[in-house]
């Protein structure tokens, strides 16, 4: 299971953090367009997740997700049918 502090820290990591966006705030319920990721900075995260915590995360799912709240329910969902 990660956390958001996880998520962060990997959001970070891949596509930096943009000019004038606090990601150490709740983030939870913002879009990702708002934090400034697009979606190359999410199919980024992504990555990086599925290669740290070898789990396979479904791509037809992730469409669906647009905040840093949904991602993690989704990765953590894919962490337990991982397990």
């Amino acid at each position: 299971m990660i956390t958001e502090a996880d998520l962060k820290r990997i959001m970070r990591e891949g596509a930096g953090q943009a000019e004038g966006i606090d990601l150490d705030g709740d983030i939870a319920d913002v879009l990702f367009s708002d934090l400034g990721y697009d979606s190359l900075a999410v199919l980024e995260t992504v990555s990086r997740i599925e290669r740290e915590y070898g789990i396979r995360i479904p791509e037809d799912a992730l469409s669906a997700v647009r905040t840093p709240g949904e991602f993690l329910d989704l990765v953590n969902r894919a962490t337990a049918e991982a397990a």
